[in-house]
């Protein structure tokens, strides 16, 4: 009785070998969008949680905004004072303008003098070149206001990709440094299959071919080939079994438009097509 469960045994492990000499072994990976903000501060608000799928645009957190509100107040205050004096300045220029003509007719019938002239010719044209550096201080002044604004809409941080969230790195109450990731989100394009070749059967590998996806419990998939490592490397212990632990593998990628329909970490069976 003991025989026949032994050679039942190897009958199956048999069989389970074979299995995975006609597939290559690997699992489902993605490429994580980690969502940072360009400026530090303390987080003041999270809107989301992992496992929440977020869409493009979707607020995901917000930073404080003292510093950067301030900024905006103050460059939109200057840009006012600039415009009144603007303002200010081309009513001068008119009056000017008004009374160079009026000296310039007194001149033509011998009624003024020519230091009346020069005079009246050189407030006109000082006030022109003051106009001309109130109009450069403005728009130096709306770059400046933009880039306030600007920095103030980074306080609020929202999402570019869709998908669903896979971690949170930061809360509110937490000081955030610049360009540190506080959410990772998945985007469903990103997911793709990542399996190991033997270096026997790597001949029949190349660039753009399709590959067969399976797994347990979902439907058969295709994927095309984008990635082959160019070093050999030793099996990763996640597919070590006993008929290919101590062979050499290469690392194969495959992805598919769209991305494929299953987890990172999910073991996926792979053939050619």
């Amino acid at each position: 009785m003991k025989r026949v469960a032994i050679l039942a045994a190897l009958l199956l492990l048999a069989g389970c070998a074979q299995k995975q000499d006609n597939a290559w072994l690997g699992y489902g990976e993605g490429d994580y969008a980690f969502v940072s903000a360009p400026q530090a501060g303390w987080m003041t608000g999270l809107a989301t949680e992992r496992g929440q799928t977020v869409q493009k645009g979707d607020l995901l957190f917000t930073l404080d905004t003292t510093e950067q509100q301030a900024s905006r107040d103050q460059a939109e205050a200057s840009l006012a004072q600039a415009k009144a004096s603007l303002a200010q300045e081309e009513a001068n220029l008119k009056y000017m303008q008004t009374e160079l003509a009026r000296q310039t007719r007194l001149m033509q019938a011998r009624a003024g003098t020519q230091e009346a002239l020069d005079q009246a010719e050189n407030n006109e044209k000082q006030s022109s070149a003051r106009i001309a550096q109130l109009q450069s201080q403005i728009g130096q002044m709306e770059a400046s206001l933009s880039g306030a604004a600007y920095n103030l809409s980074q306080r609020r941080i929202v999402a570019l990709t869709d998908g669903p969230v896979q971690d949170i790195y930061f809360r509110p109450g937490e000081y955030v440094p610049n360009s540190t990731p506080v959410v990772s989100i998945l985007p469903p394009a990103n997911i793709y299959v990542r399996f190991f070749v033997p270096e026997t059967q790597l001949a029949n590998v190349h660039l753009g071919q399709k590959m067969k996806i399976t797994c347990d419990g979902c439907k058969p998939m295709e994927a095309t080939v984008t990635f082959i490592a160019s070093q050999e490397e030793y099996t990763p212990p996640v597919i070590f079994s006993v008929g290919n632990r101590e062979k050499l593998v290469f690392k194969v990628e495959a992805r598919a438009k769209g991305g494929l329909p299953i987890h990172p970490g999910q073991p996926v069976d792979v053939r050619p097509l």
